[in-house]
C-alpha cells in the first residue's frame, strides 16, 4: 500500500503543475482570442479553461482517495498529509468560487494549489521505504 499511497501523492503533484499549465493556457489564449477581435463574454470558453475545471474535480477525487489508502498504510504521519491535501483541496474549491466574484482572491488559489502540490509531493516521499542497513557482527 506504500506504492499506490507514493503513486497518488506524486498524480496529485503532477496535476496540479498541469493545473498552472492549464490556467496559463486559458490566460495566453483569452488574450490573443481578444486581440483577434472575440468577444469575451460569459458564453465564452478555451480549452486550458475547460480542462482547468475538470481536471480540478479529479485531483478532488484523488485527494479522496489518498486519505482513503492512508487508513490502509503504514507511512509515517501519512493520514496527516492526506488529511492535509483534502483539506487544501477543499479549500481550493471554496477559493475558486469566492474568486469569482472577488478575483484578487484568484491569488490565494493559485499559492494555495501550489500548496497542495507540495504537500502532496512531500506525502508520496514519506512512502519512500529507507534502505535497510546490513550490519556484521564482528
Amino acid at each position: 500500500m506504500r506504492a499506490a499511497y507514493r503513486v497518488i501523492g506524486l498524480l496529485i503533484s503532477i496535476a496540479v503543475v498541469l493545473q498552472v499549465a492549464s490556467i496559463a493556457l486559458a490566460g495566453f489564449t483569452i488574450a490573443k482570442d481578444a486581440d483577434n477581435g472575440t468577444a469575451i463574454g460569459s458564453d465564452y470558453s478555451n480549452f486550458g479553461q475547460t480542462y482547468h475545471s475538470i481536471a480540478g474535480s479529479a485531483i478532488g477525487l484523488l485527494a479522496l482517495v489518498f486519505l482513503i489508502v492512508s487508513f490502509l498504510t503504514d507511512v509515517p504521519r501519512g493520514r496527516a498529509m492526506a488529511g492535509i491535501v483534502v483539506g487544501l483541496v477543499a479549500l481550493q474549491f471554496v477559493l475558486a468560487v469566492v474568486s469569482f466574484g472577488i478575483p484578487a482572491i484568484g491569488v490565494l488559489h493559485g499559492i494555495n494549489g501550489l500548496a497542495i502540490a507540495g504537500v502532496a509531493g512531500a506525502a508520496a516521499r514519506r512512502a519512500v521505504v529507507p534502505k535497510q542497513t546490513v550490519t556484521t557482527s564482528g
